[in-house]
This record gives C-alpha cells, structure tokens and sequence, in this order.
C-alpha cells in the first residue's frame, strides 16, 4: 500500500485538509473534510466582508452574485454550461421547486417516476408534491423495472444517480434517453456523484438535477445545495417559491411577481453568504486538480477495499452490498452485517469513522483527495480484528445516537 501511495499523484491534496492525525475519515461520502482554506476564508468573509463592508458587500464583495457564480464553477463539474446551474438553498428545497416545476409542465401527465429506496428525502419531497398538486401520483418500481415503467402518464423521472446505500450507480445517459423518449422529463439527484464519479449533464442531454455541496465539494454541514435546468427548459419552468430573489427586478419592491431570467427565476430567498463562501472554498479545490486521475482513485480505492473485506475478512458475517464493477458504483462501499450499528461504533472507537444506515449497512466513502490506500489497508485491518474478538459486542456500542 505504501508503494501504491508513493505512486499517487494526488498525495499532496491530503495535506489541504485540517484531518486528526490519529483517524482514519472514511465518511466523505456523507460529510466532507475542512479545507485549510476554508477557516480563513469564512473568518475573513466575517471580519472584512461583514464586519468591515457592512451592507456595501452586497456589491463590493459581490455577494449577490454568488449562486450563479458558484453555479457556474460547479458547471465544470457536471458537465453543464455556466448559466445553467445555480447555487441556492437545500437540496430537498431544491427538489420540491424542480418536481412541481416539471408536473406543471407536462399537462395531462400526473405521475412522478421513481424507485422504493430512493433516499428518503426525494420520496417525502415527491410525496409532498403529490398531495399539493391535483392528482398528481409518486409511483415507485424497483429499479430494473423503470424503463418499462415509463408511459404517457409519467411527468417526470426522479432517481438518485449514485444510491445513497448500496452505491449502486444509474446509466445516466440510457435512462434520460428512455424517459425522454415517452415525452417525460428526467430528474437526477446528483448528491452522492458529484465529486465522485463522472458527471456529464450536457452528454447526457439530461433535463433538471439537483445535488448537496456537503459531501465530496467539502462545502461544510449544512452548505448551500445546487440546482440544475437544461438552457432549453429555463423560458418555460416556473419555481412554485416565488421568494424575492428569484425575481426579474428584486430591487424594484413592486407587488406582483414576475418571474428572473433564465435559471435566476429558482433563487428564492436571500443567500446564505457565510455558507456559500465555505462552499467556494471546497469547489475551487476540487476544481484544482486532475478529474480523470481523482476519479480513477477513488474507484482503484473501493476495489482495493472491497478485495481486502473479501480476503481479510472471509467468515467474518460480512456481505459486499455495493457493485463490484467500478463503473456501476459510486465512491463509497457499503457492507451488510447483522450487527452493523456496534460493529461501526466499534470502529469509530478506533478511531475508523465510517457510518451506518439503517437496517444493517456500514458505509465507508473513498474521497480520493484525503484517503490513502494505506488508510484502506488500515480500516480493513481494524474492522477483522473487531469482528474476530468479539469487541464490538460491549453494551456502550450498541446505544442508539440521533445521527447515525
């Protein structure tokens, strides 16, 4: 492993990161490292910006302009063009004004498309939408089934690219094309494949995404989500939060509504600039470095991961719950197990942080930038052990936290 680490040429990104010297963070996958720049950053935002700039640094320090300046830069990411992604919000929020944007769109068609086990946000936001829209249905199929599911009926696709549990990736590309060929939009939650894995919207000539700045962008608890609209979508979409930053003239103050141009119109509320400042911070990062060798990394350290669970961990009550195919998984792996959840507070005492997701998956995230395959080796090492002894099996491990 030290030679594989030798010969990574992403080995300096590690040391952007402020990481505990004495842990193994294998959990970017549900929230990303601190940047060193992110500190000074949002300290200089508050001391300078706020504290000095006041009010002015709506236009001195650009603040306004901030979501579709960080949209744009996530563009590059994504694979989208500058005016089409904007940085606002949540992504529950976010997903609430694209799925009823796109119902409203498609007269006659009533039923948003998606799989049992999406990540529960997207199916309560769905649920939510169906109840506030006449006649309007979530209708759910397991995933094999969803192409042949698609028919007139259907307005909209929604489905998670990369699954927030078994890591199990979507053909983006044959999925669109599907849905767009029975006349249906194609909505993808980018949340767990942004950072991760290649992302290609304008190839995939995909129609509305939606996706969280806290994970593999490193924006910070809680950052600023992102949004997306195919150019070709923007004129006729209208969001159903129709705040005062999504209008054409905010500044004006007049009474009635008019919706901004372009994707503008899917601002809402006044930005959350302390966050968003955090989350540049992040993206510029990641825009720094080369994408094709990140995202070889990431794969080459899920594979070497789940090899060593399959060699050092053979009857141990361990099952691979994620694709073995690096190009039909994202970048974290998830493991099932009868104990997970002391099993993995087990782990996190020894300073391995993974987390657990109900019922019985340990998940483990790969962000190429920060983790080793020393780290890999390590992990591997301490999970036999705690499931050879026995170790995990202490009353402490098995007290419930309100975060898994």
């Amino acid at each position: 492993m030290e030679a594989r680490d030798a010969a990574d040429p992403l080995r300096a990104c590690r040391d952007a990161f402020d990481l505990p010297p004495d842990e193994i963070y294998l959990d970017g996958n549900s929230l990303g490292a601190l940047p060193h720049a992110t500190a000074a950053r949002v300290a200089a935002t508050i001391r300078d910006e706020w504290g000095k700039g006041l009010i002015r640094s709506w236009n001195s320090a650009d603040w306004i302009g901030a979501p579709a300046r960080l949209g744009g830069k996530i563009a590059r990411i994504v694979g989208a063009a500058p005016h089409e992604v904007l940085v606002a919000d949540s992504t529950s929020v976010n997903l609430y004004k694209l799925l009823v944007a796109a119902v409203r769109a498609q007269p006659g068609r009533r039923v948003i498309l998606s799989e049992p086990g999406n990540f529960p946000t997207d199916l309560y936001v769905a649920q939510g939408v169906a109840a506030t829209l006449p006649d309007c249905e979530l209708r759910t199929v397991p995933r094999d089934r969803i192409i042949d599911a698609i028919d007139e009926s259907v307005a909209v696709v929604m489905l998670t690219h990369v699954h927030y549990q078994s890591g199990a990736r979507f053909d983006m590309d044959a999925i669109t094309r599907a849905a767009q060929a029975k006349g249906a939009l194609m909505l993808w939650d980018l949340s767990h494949s942004v950072g991760a894995v290649p992302v290609d919207l304008s190839a995939a000539n995909a129609d509305l995404a939606v996706g969280c700045g806290y994970k593999y962008l490193n924006g910070g608890p809680g950052a600023p989500a992102f949004l997306y609209v195919a150019e070709r979508h923007q004129a006729a979409l209208r969001s159903p939060l129709s705040g005062w930053m999504g209008h054409a003239a905010p500044f004006d103050f007049t009474d009635d509504y008019a919706p901004g141009p372009g994707i503008a119109r899917f601002l809402c509320g006044t930005p959350p600039i302390l966050g968003m400042a955090a989350l540049e911070e992040g993206v510029d990062l990641f825009l720094a470095v080369d994408r094709p060798a990140l995202f070889a990394k990431g794969q080459a350290l899920c594979s070497t991961f789940i090899e060593l669970v399959e060699t050092r961990c053979a009857g141990l009550g361990l099952t691979v719950a994620t694709p073995r195919d690096p190009d039909a998984r994202g970048s974290h792996v998830s493991l099932r197990h009868a104990n997970a959840w002391p099993v993995m507070q087990a782990l996190i005492a020894r300073g391995v942080i993974g987390d657990f997701r109900a019922p019985d998956a340990l998940r483990f995230g790969f962000t190429p930038l920060y983790t080793s395959h020393t780290d890999v080796w390590h992990a591997v090492e301490a999970l036999r052990d705690i499931l050879s002894s026995g170790s995990w099996d202490q009353p402490a491990f098995y007290v419930r936290t309100a975060v898994t």
